[in-house]
């Protein structure tokens, strides 16, 4: 009888044995998933004053990214304000120059005409998109200027101080560094005239587009109210 159990007892533990390796427990530790973050491209301004670096927000701002993007480049086409001639293969950006400084606020350029009237055509704008969690609340902030909802094209602006109250107005694309803060800081306090235009203006050499992980996308070689980010207390001219 005692043989017997004994043997009944070593059969149970061969079976167990076996089950245990065709089915490992769940007390295993799992590894974390891995979430993957999209990688944001980022956008060198060249200027006669020094360079802007500016991370961009393609899942916050796709449509705007695009479009800067597409202007900085060449490869979205425009239309010159001043001739209506459509332009194919032709950077927006080059040439074109900060119109508005205002110290403790921002500056503005990315105007074909330098002087706030001017854009890449009413076919080119294009709605907002704005964001609960993307505001602006820190310097840096690389946002569209427009004349209204829904009337973003061209024109942009680079806040050098947290300024709340454009928060849901205007479309955050982008964030620039510290370094470019300082030089924001340095463009908005140049000599300017009434119009908040600068006696000798900064000018935009080109636009170089990094993509995700460092590599190099080169730049290729009004009929509206004046677009322009609008400070607390005063009217949009």
């Amino acid at each position: 009888m005692r043989t017997r159990l004994v043997l009944a007892f070593t059969l149970l533990s061969v079976a167990l044995a076996a089950q245990t390796a065709t089915h490992p427990t769940t007390s295993t530790v799992k590894k974390p998933a891995t979430t993957m973050t999209p990688s944001h491209p980022t956008a060198i301004i060249d200027t006669t004053a020094g360079k802007l670096t500016c991370t961009l927000f393609p899942d916050k701002a796709p449509i705007g990214v695009a479009n800067f993007i597409g202007l900085a480049k060449g490869t979205k086409d425009w239309t010159a304000p001043a001739t209506r001639r459509k332009m194919h293969g032709v950077p927006l950006y080059n040439g074109t120059i900060f119109h508005r400084v205002i110290p403790d606020f921002m500056i503005q350029g990315g105007d074909p005409m330098g002087n706030g009237e001017g854009g890449p055509g009413r076919e080119n704008e294009f709605k907002n998109e704005t964001s609960p969690d993307l505001t602006f609340d820190r310097p840096g902030r690389l946002a569209y200027a427009n004349a209204g909802p829904d009337t973003n094209g061209s024109q942009f602006f680079i806040t050098e101080v947290a300024y709340p109250s454009l928060d849901g107005h205007y479309t955050i694309f982008g964030q620039c560094d510290a370094a470019s803060v300082e030089l924001v800081r340095k463009i908005a306090r140049m000599p300017r005239n009434e119009n908040d235009l600068p006696n000798n203006p900064v000018k935009i050499n080109k636009i170089t587009i990094l993509r995700a992980g460092g590599t190099t996308t080169h730049a290729a070689p009004t009929h509206k109210p004046t677009p322009k980010p609008v400070p607390k207390g005063t009217k949009q001219q």
